[in-house]
């Protein structure tokens, strides 16, 4: 049941990796980037969402796109703009 529900959510702050790895551990933290994961969330970090999984997901926005936080604009084109 808890795979229904986002068990993670973050943007990635290291602007010095410029190039994906494959390593999702490691490309997660691209600046410029958004990743979410459905499932599992991590207790340290005050989830309560118990899953059998923990899929993670990357969204490059260095090229183009923009991240909204309560309605406001957040990161666009890879640049934080708070």
């Amino acid at each position: 049941e808890g795979s229904r529900y986002l068990g993670e959510f973050a943007f990635g702050t290291n602007f010095d990796i410029t190039r994906f790895t494959k390593n999702i551990l490691f490309d997660e933290k691209i600046g410029g980037t958004v990743h979410m994961a459905v499932g599992l969330g991590y207790p340290e970090t005050g989830s309560r969402n118990k899953s059998a999984i923990h899929w993670d997901m990357i969204a490059d926005l260095r090229q183009g796109g923009v991240a909204t936080v309560d309605g406001e604009p957040f990161l666009k084109d890879g640049g934080f703009v708070v």
